[in-house]
């Protein structure tokens, strides 16, 4: 009797259990069929049409071309508020890209500042995952006195700039980042068109009469990797800013930079840091000057 018992207790739970599961996997059917209806229902978000007319600005290499540029992005965000106004402020310690999908885009224009305090940031150019092709390590003692305006070439579409804050929590900075007009040569403005040859491991410098405000230095190679490293000195190894640059091919990619020069003793400091079998060629004169 007692085992008649038993396995009527054990066939009455088997039953429960064989019960409770079919309860469950029909609950969870029709839990799947909500969700896929519920997505079948809401429509698929559109990316923003991003028109890449007002972004073909004219070439001015100097800090007050970018400022303008500014200017002229803070107007046009006004009248369209869904758009971000330029300059973007990166903290410290974090960064910001800037996507340039288009093969329209072949050249763009850094201005990177503070509000006079010291500027550590590192400027990184990418083309697709896991390849930087240009990279640039910036420091200034004042940002707002010699802020970093540069210019980037960015040929075969598909680029991204990514501007690095390694500076601590309390020094913020401003970055903005111009699509501009790639028709012209970027020497084209540059009176000295041959430049001087550095060997690799070499330097030369270049000192300035104290009526030059900011001067342009222009360093490419003949295609072979450029690495290179600029400073700006007023007084015996006293660096007001300095500059570390390397890029995968100094043709494609050159680099172009307006340096601010105010007060007296400006040197610009020229060194080609890749090894002997690399030279490269610089250009460096003055840019704007007060003729009073």
């Amino acid at each position: 009797m007692r085992s008649h018992i038993c396995n009527i207790i054990c066939i009455t739970s088997l039953l429960l259990q064989h019960s409770v599961s079919a309860f469950s996997i029909v609950t969870s059917q029709r839990a799947l069929r909500t969700k896929t209806s519920s997505l079948r229902s809401e429509p698929a978000e559109q990316e923003p049409n991003v028109s890449l007319e007002s972004e073909a600005l004219p070439v001015n290499p100097s800090v007050s071309g970018a400022l303008a540029r500014e200017a002229a992005r803070e107007e046009e965000s006004s009248s369209k508020p869904t758009e971000a106004a330029a300059p973007t402020i990166v903290q410290g310690n974090s960064l910001r890209t800037w996507s340039f999908p288009s093969e329209d885009v072949q050249r763009v224009q850094f201005l990177i500042r503070t509000q006079g305090r010291p500027l550590h940031s590192n400027v990184v150019v990418w083309q697709g995952p896991d390849n930087a092709p240009q990279k640039i390590g910036i420091y200034s003692e004042d940002g707002i006195v010699r802020p970093f305006c540069c210019i980037a070439e960015t040929p075969h579409g598909q680029n991204a700039v990514a501007v690095y804050n390694t500076a601590s929590l309390e020094f913020p900075l401003l970055a903005s980042v111009d699509a501009i007009d790639a028709n012209t040569p970027l020497d084209t403005n540059l009176r000295d068109k041959l430049g001087r040859t550095i060997q690799g491991g070499a330097l030369h410098t270049y000192p300035f009469l104290p009526n030059v405000q900011s001067v342009a230095v222009f360093l490419r190679t003949n295609g072979r990797p450029l690495e290179a490293r600029i400073e700006l000195l007023q007084g015996p190894n006293n660096n007001k800013q300095v500059m570390e640059i390397e890029s995968e091919n100094g043709r494609e990619r050159p680099f172009y930079v307006v340096i601010a020069s105010p007060g007296v003793g400006n040197v610009i400091r020229v060194l080609n840091t890749a090894p002997m079998e690399y030279p490269m060629t610089a250009i460096v004169e003055p840019y704007e000057m007060d003729l009073d």
